[in-house]
């Protein structure tokens, strides 16, 4: 069975775009809302020809709903964050402070929390001085981001950093073994992990070890995370030489790298749904609406579908935007989808990068 990735490809305004300001600069307004979030629609038409929402992006990687319908886009360089609204100009919304960008690391995901009409908080994977962290923050605060958990080694590359809540309303992570493969079989080590935090950044009660964020283990770079409506979790995970992945995540699993990439290793490892080689895919965001997973292939060029239910997945639009990134169904059912060609400048498209929108079928 082939595997299926996604990227939501992010563009924005080159004048709109503005280098990360000094930490005692004031923020941006925060954004105003509709009365009420847009209500959900069918699922995405692939077929229909995408909206361009915003041009010249630099290295668009979190992306978050607001209440609204639009979106929060971060710069993973740049370490400001956009709201990109259909139909109007993207605006800055915010610059996040004490970000060290370089390499695979910098403004890495975003994920608003739960309760974000009451509480307004705005949570950020980022990559600081000595680590990889999370932080949380208000839009248009003039205070520093809060710094809810800390330690995760970083590197040049394999810093995961996709976050996101759960249907359970905690806040999951995805984290990279930050380039020493042995982190990931390491249960002192938080990286090559999904962890499960609490909203204050703390072990979540329920987990495998009281007092352990550590969800499951075994994982090389994680940078997908997406659940089905009944709850069922899935991650996309990059492999190293021959196979990536689609896994689904359950409590206390163990997924094998470094002893074990693809369908290969000792038995006592959980097997991916999913794999690929590594040329068609280096899945960086997943997504899933219906029975049926997109994932974001930054190597592979292309959208994946992946059918849960199972299926063979189908590869989309291979080569026409580059490197794929995120991918993110709105609340609307529309699909949103961010390139990613500029963080590596290899050929990089005239408008890159950029943010695409499909809308929901109809009915």
């Amino acid at each position: 069975m082939t595997r299926t990735h996604r990227l939501v490809c992010l563009v924005a305004t080159t004048a709109l775009l503005t280098a990360c300001s000094s930490e005692d600069a004031p923020q941006p307004p925060a954004p105003s809302f509709a009365s009420a979030p847009p209500a959900r629609a069918g699922l995405p038409d692939l077929n229909a020809e995408p909206e361009t929402l915003a041009t010249g992006v630099d290295v668009p990687w979190g992306l978050a709903f607001l209440p609204d319908g639009s979106a929060l886009v971060g710069q993973r360089d740049k370490t400001t964050i956009l709201q990109i609204t259909p139909g109007q100009k993207p605006r800055e919304a915010y610059r996040v402070s004490d970000v060290d960008p370089g390499g695979e690391g910098g403004l890495l995901g975003l994920a608003l929390a739960k309760d974000y009409p009451q509480t307004q908080w705005v949570y950020a994977y980022t990559t600081a001085g000595d680590d990889n962290r999370i932080v949380r923050f208000k839009l248009g605060s003039d205070a520093k981001p809060e710094v809810i958990f800390t330690g995760l080694a970083k590197a040049g590359n394999h810093n995961g950093g996709r976050i996101a809540f759960g249907p359970d309303g905690m806040l999951y992570v995805g984290t990279g073994d930050a380039a020493e493969p042995s982190r990931s079989q390491d249960r002192g080590s938080n990286n090559g992990k999904v962890l499960r935090l609490t909203p204050e950044g703390r072990p979540a009660p329920g987990n495998p070890e009281d007092g352990s964020p550590i969800w499951t283990s075994g994982h090389r770079n994680v940078q997908g995370l997406a659940w089905t409506a009944d709850g069922a979790m899935y991650a996309t995970e990059f492999g190293q030489n021959r196979l990536d992945e689609v896994n689904h995540i359950e409590k206390g699993r163990n997924y094998g790298w470094p002893e074990a990439e693809g369908d290969s290793g000792p038995a006592r490892f959980t097997r991916p749904l999913v794999t690929w080689p590594t040329s068609e895919a280096s899945p960086s965001g997943g997504a899933i609406a219906g029975d049926t997973m997109y994932v974001a292939a930054l190597r592979g060029e292309r959208l994946w579908t992946v059918p849960l239910a199972g299926g063979t997945p189908q590869a989309h639009f291979t080569g026409r935007w580059g490197r794929l990134r995120t991918v993110a169904v709105a609340p609307d059912g529309a699909l949103w989808l961010t390139s990613s060609n500029t963080d590596r400048d290899v050929n990089v498209r005239d408008g890159d990068d950029r943010i695409l929108r499909f809308p929901a079928k109809a009915g």
